[in-house]
């Protein structure tokens, strides 16, 4: 049976944990599986891309299959033609789909008809592999996720959605600093804190907020699609910029993150992107090795029933 990559919360806890694990063992170069040879991986991209777009075509290829980048100009879903339609298509020529859109409607839609893995790459709603590929990396600076304090400063948006998914698998203490007007996914929250398995709460001082945190994070105020907000987000954010002087207040070996592109000097400063506490270029490599981890699991190798 197929399984799909949409959201944190298809993994169960021991799945995400075996996903680190594999991540860390193509990383450090202990295995090198090519469960895709002689396979190819659809790359729909609706929306512009450094990371994601590199990282799983390189990934792709390290696992031993073909990259194919598709442009909304090829499939425009529900306009040129119908999802279903696109969905079984593809699948006829297929190993898997990743795809990066605006609604994540589109991608639940694709997946469900589709006869091959789909892995969402960004949505306006979720980003599942950056924030595995995140978490990842906390584990590798701190050995450890349970128990952590991590702060996300800024906009109630895709990143902070996910992060609030990562706590309903996750005993972590996560805090969404952000203005009244900028809140993320009210019924994530709502589940998340409803189930109570990490610790989720919403504050609107960033001093409060960011107090005591092993991992501060942060991205723009205007996410891809709501440029046209940017100044209105930036009047509603300022206070919430990642400097210097907010940093004093966390831990003095805090994590600094960023899911890049930064617009600097607007959500975070320059000393503190490239401060000694910054971890961001870390993670930008690690999208590499959870993306081929996610893949492997999704392919169903024989290592995951080791």
């Amino acid at each position: 049976m197929k399984r799909d990559f949409l959201a944190e919360t298809d993994f169960t806890t021991d799945e995400m944990n075996r996903v680190f694990e594999l991540c860390r063992q193509m990383k450090q170069g202990e295995i090198t599986p090519k469960p895709l040879l002689g396979k190819t991986v659809g790359c729909i991209f609706h929306k512009a891309s450094l990371r994601t777009r590199i990282s799983f075509e390189v990934g792709v290829s390290e696992l031993g299959g073909t990259s194919l980048y598709i442009t909304e100009k090829e499939i425009e879903l529900g306009k040129r033609e119908s999802i279903y339609d696109a969905a079984k298509v593809l699948s006829r020529y297929l190993a898997m789909i990743t795809i990066r859109t605006f609604a994540h409607s589109d991608v639940e839609q694709l997946a469900k008809h589709a006869d091959i893995p789909v892995i969402n790459a960004l949505t306006d709603l979720l980003h599942p592999c950056q924030i595995l590929g995140d978490a990842f990396t906390i584990i590798e600076k701190k050995k450890k996720l349970d128990g952590l304090k991590i702060v996300y400063l800024g906009d109630g948006n895709n990143i902070t959605n996910s992060f609030i998914n990562l706590a309903r698998r996750f005993p972590i203490h996560f805090v969404v600093g952000t203005n009244p007007g900028t809140m993320p996914d009210a019924e994530l929250l709502k589940l998340a804190q409803a189930e109570k398995v990490g610790r989720v709460e919403v504050i609107f001082d960033p001093k409060e907020a960011v107090r005591n945190a092993d991992v501060v994070y942060t991205d723009v105020w205007a996410s891809m699609g709501q440029k046209h907000l940017a100044e209105e987000k930036a009047a509603l954010l300022k206070d919430f910029q990642v400097n210097d002087n907010l940093m004093k207040l966390a831990k003095p070996d805090c994590l600094v993150m960023h899911c890049l592109p930064a617009l600097r000097n607007a959500e975070i400063t320059d000393s503190v992107i490239d401060g000694p506490n910054s971890v961001v270029f870390d993670q930008a490599e690690n999208r590499l090795h959870i993306q081929k981890a996610i893949m492997l699991v999704l392919m169903d190798d024989k290592r995951l029933k080791n």
